[in-house]
């Protein structure tokens, strides 16, 4: 029997990769804020989905965490349970890389072989599995930059790998919106250009989002609308010289652009709702920048208590979340608007 090309399953599939890749960026942010992540120091693509299983095991894998600097510097302290607590965050966080993976690829196969994908489809899906195991090398390029001299991993690796995961999610979503709405309208420009500023500018605030995680530049300054009390920007902002380090490595000079770029985010997406409205918008323009509205407040708002409650487990997950989100949003208007 002849079957359809590009259809719902195709469609369930991928929309499916999207909520596990925002299952794994909701652990990974768990686990970056438990500092659960150097708890691996070694990766075992196969015998590494298996935890530890009795006393010897855990005890072995306890000794090959005290041979790291986190251990000696940081958790030196540490008893076998407290390490069990740490291993569990990382462990999970890996076990659903794997799954997405096997989620992407087995279907993938069984729909080329059974002939369910047209041409373009399978070159954008390749492009996907590309971004995934380009995702999975990022990771362990991160955590290995831990296990050197500092008990920490680089910032720049952080959010290499946190906004590539942004990233494949986005793509993927796209994929799936191409094939849901398969004919094509023209776009509206002036529209169009003005999310697509927005959604750079959305992109540029999430690489800093993973700049302040990684500098945990949000245990600073927790203070609001001012950095400190009657400084907007506090003097340690620019301190270093040459000057531009305190763009990409200083906490202070990273958790004001961070702050300042929130701004700039909620200006762009209510010029998006106050342009909007000198269109006659379809039905799904107009839900995609309503969202984009409402989204960007929240976020804004738990940006806000992150930094005054500093930084709460719950509150920078739930801050994180909300970037997911707002991103999504953007996606799908960005999508509305140019097809």
């Amino acid at each position: 029997m002849k079957q359809n090309k590009d259809n719902k399953k195709v469609i369930y599939w991928l929309l499916t990769g999207c909520a596990l890749i925002f299952i794994m960026v909701t652990v990974g942010g768990i686990t970056r804020l438990t500092d659960s992540g150097l708890s691996i120091s070694n990766y075992k693509l196969i015998t590494g989905t298996i935890p530890p299983i009795g006393d010897a095991e855990w005890e072995e894998a306890f000794n090959l965490y005290k041979q790291y600097p986190e251990y000696q510097k940081l958790h030196y302290h540490f008893t076998l349970d407290d390490f069990k607590s740490i291993y569990f965050w990382e462990w999970l966080h890996r076990v659903i890389g794997r799954l997405i993976g096997l989620v992407f690829i087995i279907p993938f196969l069984y729909f080329l072989a059974t002939k369910q994908l047209t041409k373009k489809t399978i070159l954008k899906c390749l492009v996907l599995l590309g971004l995934g195991a380009f995702q999975g090398f990022l990771g362990w390029y991160m955590v290995k930059s831990g296990l050197v001299d500092m008990p920490n991993v680089s910032h720049y690796r952080l959010s290499a790998h946190l906004t590539t995961a942004f990233l494949t999610f986005a793509a993927t979503l796209w994929v799936a919106l191409d094939l849901i709405y398969p004919n094509k309208k023209p776009a509206n420009k002036a529209l169009r250009n003005l999310t697509l500023i927005s959604y750079g500018v959305l992109l540029f605030q999430i690489i800093y989002g993973g700049f302040v995680a990684g500098l945990k530049a949000g245990l600073l300054h927790n203070h609001w609308p001012m950095m400190n009390e009657g400084q907007f920007m506090h003097y340690t902002a620019y301190i270093l010289e040459p000057f531009y380090k305190n763009l990409i490595e200083n906490p202070s000079g990273i958790q004001f652009i961070h702050r300042t770029i929130a701004y700039i985010v909620v200006v762009f997406i209510f010029l998006i709702w106050r342009k909007s409205k000198a269109y006659v918008l379809t039905k799904n323009q107009q839900s995609g920048v309503y969202a984009l509205v409402v989204l960007v407040l929240a976020q804004f708002v738990l940006g806000v208590f992150t930094i005054l409650l500093q930084v709460p487990l719950w509150l920078g997950v739930a801050h994180q979340i909300g970037a997911f989100f707002l991103l999504s949003a953007m996606t799908f208007t960005l999508h509305r608007f140019s097809k």
